[in-house]
């Protein structure tokens, strides 16, 4: 094309002329057909066009197949587009509709990746999604993981569909646009005339089933598009940790289910929810207070001590002067809790205080660890005990470890403590409430 010139002064049997009259519009295939002469006597190097783009020739339709070679050089065909769709989705996920209808306002590129403006036409649903690249792998910054990188492919597309879509008359300025060559007079084209079209996903001439037979790509099974989104999906769930809220961000829990959650996808979750259960009855039993004795509280401002315990000189003061006192223990950080949203006090002081690593047993404590163990066992009298095991059995479980630990001559000076001076536990009304219901 670089070397050609205008056919119409250059001559119309080098290609280099019909590929550059048609790149700048300044020909249609139709004058192509009236100017060139029987196939017969055409030059090799016009011949060997067939060859280049892969169309098969036929005499009776000679210079109708020569525009069509030459169209295919110039831009994409459907089977060539069907490429990019095959690719985007692999690398984002999400259905082939959602890749294929791609506008240059949905794409924005942004430093290391590309956020996407997807719309579902079935659901009526749009969806912005960001794909980040980090090094050799793809990172998405949405759940969803991949082995392509969505910007490199958006941005091969872009250039390939670029002559295209600045010739093109449609109305949204698809990424997918492909040129064909009208054969006939139609109600929108006229015989003869180069179109520019939205990508077609089926139909003869560019179909999936046409680029697996030209790509030599084996498919098992039914030949159809989706069953490459659910091995995304598959590749999600074992990303996520069989998470369904993560895996079926695109559509609802009840079509992840339906139609994606068997075989691998099924056992990859069942696995990890078994796994996730292990870890959190682990992790509670696992979690529970610091317990100090005399010794150990006053000594607590010691650099040693506060290095092995993960506290601060202020932290630890605050600890010793009761300042942190949430009832029944002291409190690391009672704006840290595991038990609400960072920088909020917690809401579930002094109730499960004993299930918390952040929490700290001084002698102190005592009196009200022996009324707090009092409350437990007469809930546990009152209460189904499959309840009580949900609710209180780890926090009961965990005092009695604590008390355990503790001196008998210390329990009894506690519990003289409590008589002398009338002391009663120290729980917000709420709770008993709660217990009482």
């Amino acid at each position: 094309m670089a070397a050609g010139a205008d056919p119409r002064t250059a001559g119309w049997t080098d290609p280099a002329n019909l590929a550059f009259g048609m790149a700048n519009g300044l020909i249609e295939p139709l004058d192509i057909w009236e100017a060139l002469p029987r196939h017969t006597v055409w030059p090799p190097e016009l011949k060997e066009i067939f060859e280049v783009a892969g169309v098969r020739f036929n005499p009776h339709k000679g210079r109708y197949l020569l525009t069509i070679a030459l169209a295919s050089l110039l831009y994409p065909r459907n089977v060539d587009l069907q490429s990019f769709r095959v690719l985007l989705v692999a690398a984002t996920g999400h259905a082939p509709e959602e890749v294929a209808y791609l506008t240059e306002d949905d794409v924005e590129f942004v430093p290391g990746g590309v956020r996407l403006r997807l719309v579902k036409r079935r659901a009526h649903k749009i969806r912005y999604r960001e794909f980040k690249e980090m090094g050799d792998e793809t990172r998405v910054m949405h759940p969803d993981r991949s082995g392509c990188r969505t910007s490199e492919i958006l941005r091969t597309l872009i250039e390939v569909t670029a002559g295209a879509r600045r010739r093109s008359t449609v109305k949204k300025p698809y990424l997918f646009i492909r040129a064909n060559v009208i054969p006939t007079t139609q109600s929108t084209h006229r015989r003869g005339e180069l179109s520019f079209r939205p990508f077609e996903p089926v139909g003869r001439g560019g179909g999936l089933d046409e680029w697996v037979e030209r790509t030599g790509v084996v498919v098992a099974g039914k030949m159809d598009i989706r069953r490459l989104r659910k091995s995304t999906k598959v590749e999600k769930t074992i990303a996520f940790r069989g998470l369904v809220s993560d895996a079926a961000d695109d559509h609802t829990e009840q079509v992840f289910w339906g139609h994606y959650a068997h075989g691998t996808t099924l056992r990859t979750m069942a696995g990890h929810t078994i796994t996730r259960a292990q870890q959190d009855w682990l992790e509670r039993a696992l979690a529970g207070p610091v317990v100090l004795d005399e010794q150990t509280a006053g000594q607590l401002g010691e650099p040693e001590i506060l290095d092995g315990l993960g506290l601060d000189a202020k932290r630890a003061e605050d600890i010793v002067k009761g300042e942190l006192d949430m009832g029944v223990s002291s409190c690391r950080d009672p704006y840290q809790s595991p038990y609400s949203p960072a920088g909020e006090l917690c809401a579930v002081a002094p109730l499960r205080c004993l299930e918390c690593r952040n929490a700290f047993i001084l002698p102190s404590n005592l009196p009200q660890l022996l009324l707090f163990a009092e409350h437990l066992e007469d809930l546990a009298a009152r209460l189904d005990p499959r309840v009580f095991h949900r609710s209180w059995g780890q926090s009961r479980t965990n005092l009695r470890a604590v008390l355990a630990d503790v001196l008998p001559a210390d329990l009894e000076r506690a519990r003289r403590q409590i008589t002398d001076q009338g002391l009663r536990l120290q729980l917000p009304l709420s709770s008993f409430s709660e217990f009482d219901s």
